[in-house]
């Protein structure tokens, strides 16, 4: 048996749960075991991407745990960081020349 944690966070509600597995434990049993599943319905561990410690995993169901790892749950991105990324640039040029405008015309 090995100690082992699996993580799922809202934006206002995050859950971390430390569990005993066997030593053959998979990230997708694991989460399965912790019960996660029954708190967050959202979950499937089947189809919802996993990582361990921020690293993405590519098949939970073969991907056999080491103690101590923290299997992650990720949820959804709201927004694709690269377009927020190009948005908030684009604003703050638009600021800056609607500065340089102003400075000109005092």
């Amino acid at each position: 048996m090995m100690n082992v944690e699996v993580a799922y966070a809202l934006p206002h509600e995050q859950k971390i749960i430390a569990l005993q597995v066997d030593d053959e434990c998979t990230a997708r049993q694991a989460v399965v075991r912790s019960g996660i599943v029954e708190l967050f319905p959202e979950i499937d561990p089947e189809t919802t991407p996993m990582g361990i410690f921020g690293k993405a995993i590519k098949d939970p169901g073969t991907r056999v745990l080491i103690e101590g790892e923290r299997v992650e749950i990720y949820r959804p991105l709201i927004a694709d960081p690269k377009e927020v990324r190009a948005r908030r640039a684009a604003k703050m040029k638009a600021q800056k020349a609607a500065e340089a405008e102003q400075a000109v015309k005092e």
